[in-house]
């Protein structure tokens, strides 16, 4: 059976500019990480936005001139939003209400930044999650459970090809 289309694989659909930012941003320092995962894990455990205050008890052992230095880093590199003192979004969590909503196993919801970011949570957690959103078509409430390695109890896949945006968009508006 010939093919009437050529599928191109992942590498060769990536955006040069886009692949670029993912590997500046993994050029963080240590420090940088260790208030990356700090910030995430307040917002697990609190939801957000995450007052600066509340990382101080988990980075005790840090220079408080060293964490303004990764905050900054983690800011200018797209990877947190500082907003009056505040973390207002980590990726994949949101300090907002946004259309999609993650559930996690003791029942808290946390907001996800978009739909890609909610699609992450079960696996940066490594547990099962539940996923809110909305059909941006038609309204309708979505639910999707998924676990650390993907969706659970799906029978089959469901792919929707759209109209392809620039990745230079803030997040992605659908699920």
């Amino acid at each position: 059976m010939t093919r009437a289309f050529t599928v191109k694989p992942a590498e060769e659909l990536l955006d040069a500019e886009f692949t670029a930012k993912w590997r500046d941003r993994q050029t963080i320092g240590t420090t940088s990480r260790s208030v990356l995962e700090t910030i995430l894990g307040r917002f697990v455990e609190l939801g957000g936005p995450v007052p600066l205050e509340a990382l101080t008890p988990n980075l005790a052992d840090r220079d408080p001139a060293e964490i303004a230095d990764a905050l900054r880093e983690l800011d200018e590199k797209d990877m947190i939003m500082l907003r009056d003192g505040q973390v207002v979004l980590a990726y994949p969590f949101a300090g907002f209400t946004t259309p999609f909503r993650a559930v996690l196993p003791d029942g808290r919801e946390r907001p996800a930044v978009c739909a890609v970011d909610a699609l992450g949570i079960a696996p940066m957690l490594g547990q099962p999650v539940t996923i809110h959103s909305r059909c941006h078509h038609c309204g309708d409430p979505l639910r999707l459970e998924v676990g650390p390695t993907g969706p659970i109890g799906a029978s089959e896949a469901m792919v929707w090809v759209g109209e392809r945006s620039l990745l230079r968009e803030k997040a992605c508006d659908s699920l």
